[in-house]
């Protein structure tokens, strides 16, 4: 039980500095295998489905060619594998096995503060390391516009709803092990019906239905609107994205007080 009193309803944002500070610190450690994989697997990624599968099937989808559209979606891949899993094991590790987090609530910190100095660290890495999949596409001939500026912002926006997923089941499972069936449940589907590798209005009408409540979907329409200059920022697909992390913010929230609060 932390000194402070629980249900305040006040956000210090000292304490969630302090929190934040922590992480980075820790993250000073392995920063550089993060940046590695963040920079190879997307060149990977490109090599394979870009320029193998672009030459071999399909040249061109919607009018862009092939590794540019795979390459703009990647960012949705990426943003939701740099804030869901290190949400889940992170936080889970933390809490369960070092117990980092009965540490931090000895002083002056709330679980809601706790909870939102980790939502905040992890979307800004992700939003950062998100954009990785399109600078690399820079390098395979996609021409750098200004609104690409705007994609880290869209990266931190959704990065902050799935690390409060990724927090809520940490709070939720009981064995790590359990972890399987998040990744191959939700994880996986979210991320391959996002219009990443295909488009969305190739699947049956149900799929195309259910894919407009997959925020992953949004990002990677907001990511190619910035990318090819379809159309001016779809502010609908942006608040609805602040709206789910909004949501799963609170939602965390609450599973974290249920299982760190006796």
């Amino acid at each position: 039980m932390n000194g402070r009193e629980i249900g305040a309803g006040r956000l210090e944002w000292a304490a969630i500095a302090g929190v934040m500070s922590r992480e980075v610190a820790n993250f000073r450690t392995f920063w550089k295998a993060v940046t590695f994989s963040s920079v190879l697997e997307p060149v990977i990624y490109l090599l394979a489905f870009g320029l193998g599968l672009g030459a071999t099937i399909v040249d061109r989808v919607n009018g862009l060619e092939y590794v540019e559209f795979v390459g703009t979606g990647m960012v949705a891949t990426a943003v939701i594998f740099s804030s869901a899993l290190p949400a889940m094991f992170g936080t889970f590790v933390k809490e369960r096995f070092q117990r980092t987090y009965d540490a931090i609530l000895a002083a002056p910190v709330d679980v809601e503060e706790l909870v939102t100095a980790e939502m905040l660290w992890i979307g800004v890495r992700a939003g950062f390391y998100g954009c990785f999949p399109l600078l690399v596409t820079l390098l395979f001939g996609l021409d750098p516009k200004p609104a690409m500026l705007l994609v880290p912002f869209f990266g931190f926006i959704t990065a902050l709803g799935f690390a409060a997923f990724g927090i809520t089941m940490a709070a939720t499972v009981s064995k790590i092990d359990h972890f399987n069936y998040v990744t191959t449940l939700v994880v996986t589907p979210l991320f391959l019906v996002a219009g990443t590798f295909f488009p969305i209005d190739g699947l049956p009408e149900g799929l195309q239905v259910a894919a407009q409540f997959n925020p992953l979907h949004h990002l990677v329409e907001l990511v190619r609107g910035s990318a090819f200059g379809f159309e001016a920022v779809d502010l609908l697909r942006v608040l609805g994205l602040a709206v789910f992390s909004a949501a799963m913010w609170r939602l965390a929230v609450r599973r974290m007080e249920r299982r760190l609060i006796d």
